[in-house]
């Protein structure tokens, strides 16, 4: 039973994990993010094939979608978007988020 502190990429659940393992899973993908005041995707995502639900646990943190910006600032507060939705994002202060995506993409970390 695979236990751990989300270390490495933070994908706990998914696709890209040992396909002979309990971690590996195709209809879903789970990452523990953990992001430096100041951290961005600089590059938007673009042409983004699964829904998104990204939770924030702790700190502040901005999420940039086409014609709106949405502030997560109170723990709990959460975003989801659709497939074909380019997004980006800025961590206004150290933060930990949890994302889920769903389905799981194969070549996608």
């Amino acid at each position: 039973m695979p236990t751990g502190r989300g270390t490495g990429s933070g994908w706990l659940l998914g696709y890209s994990k040992d396909a002979s393992g309990p971690r590996h899973n195709a209809d879903v993908e789970i990452k523990w993010g953990v992001h430096p005041q100041g951290d961005e995707r600089a590059q938007w995502a673009r042409g983004e094939e699964r829904t998104a639900l990204l939770v924030l646990i702790s700190g502040r943190f901005r999420v940039e979608l086409p014609g709106r910006s949405v502030l997560l600032a109170e723990q709990g507060d959460y975003v989801v978007w659709g497939p074909g939705v380019d997004h980006s994002w800025f961590a206004e202060e150290e933060s930990a988020v949890l994302t889920v995506r769903w389905p799981s993409v194969p070549g996608y970390e």
